[in-house]
């Protein structure tokens, strides 16, 4: 049975820890408001620039340009987008685990056959990846910590220069989608070639919402232009997704984590209670007991 000093460091020692991850959660807090605004700025410009140029590739040849042309599928590229840091609950392996399924049920032939390669973004999925000798493209870690423009330009530079080269057909990015605080959703899109206008968009007569321009330079001109642009601010807006959705998940898993060390104190100083009140009624028994025993010698 635990001493009284034993219950006593245990409380000590969990205090501490609620300390700590109540500071890291009111930090997560802090940094989820500003990763909130910054993927609330971005995904309307994103999805008016996705519209725009699915508009546009009806109107030129989509086989002059290899980032919006369709071609057989026989190399794919899977983009994993995950943390550089843990305690936020399951998010990290949500995202893993998504993207091994993903794997096996779409492209399981492809990757015993060495035709699929992975892209990491973020330490926790390359860590992963790597100990199960999947082959790993490109890797960036750390960069999460300290999100820039400039770093999803390079990495699209990296992913687009090995698809115009032919080293592989399709590129499909996982990563979690920022709902609110305490929910993320994971999404698998198609990142090149660049979607056409599905059939239901064509049925639902999205695709006669925007109107029939007259552009000037030309749609060939505006397309060349837009495409790195558009796949640049893509994957970006992804990146913000995926910042918001790990400081929700960390603040959610903190909050967690706070609320379950205040049940553990409780439980702890009940403990330590109960043997005190042992150890004072073991005391007392004993003197009664000496009392005794000395008028019975007397």
């Amino acid at each position: 049975m635990a001493t009284l000093r034993d219950i006593r460091r245990r409380i000590s020692g969990v205090k501490s820890t609620q300390k700590i991850t109540k500071a890291m959660k009111m930090v997560a807090a802090a940094k989820l408001r500003r990763a909130q605004e910054a993927i609330l700025q971005a995904r309307p410009y994103a999805r008016k620039m996705a519209e725009m140029l699915r508009h546009l590739s009806g109107k030129v040849d989509v086989t002059k340009y290899p980032q919006l042309a369709q071609r057989p599928v026989e190399k794919v590229a899977i983009v994993v987008v995950s943390a550089d840091r843990g305690l936020c609950g399951a998010f990290n392996t949500n995202i893993v685990r998504a993207a091994v399924h993903h794997i096996q049920r779409n492209y399981g032939e492809l990757n015993a056959s060495g035709k699929l390669r992975l892209v990491c973004v973020g330490k926790k999925g390359y860590e992963y990846f790597n100990k199960r000798k999947y082959e790993i493209l490109f890797k960036h870690v750390g960069i999460l910590n300290a999100l820039n423009f400039g770093t999803a330009r390079t990495i699209v530079g990296e992913i687009a220069g090995a698809y115009n080269a032919g080293e592989f057909d399709k590129v499909e990015i996982v990563y979690n989608e920022f709902k609110n605080a305490v929910q993320q959703r994971i999404v698998i899109e198609q990142f090149l070639p660049i979607p056409p206008e599905t059939a239901e968009e064509k049925e639902s007569g999205k695709s006669h919402s925007l109107v029939d321009y007259i552009y000037e330079p030309s749609s060939d001109e505006i397309v060349s232009a837009l495409v790195p642009k558009h796949l640049n601010f893509q994957l970006w807006r992804i990146l913000l997704e995926s910042n918001a959705a790990f400081f929700g998940a960390q603040m959610t898993a903190m909050d967690n984590a706070t609320t379950n060390a205040k049940e553990m104190i409780r439980t702890l100083e009940l403990s330590y209670n109960k043997a005190r009140q042992a150890s004072i009624t073991k005391e007392l028994l004993e003197i009664v007991s000496g009392a005794e025993a000395l008028k019975k010698a007397g």
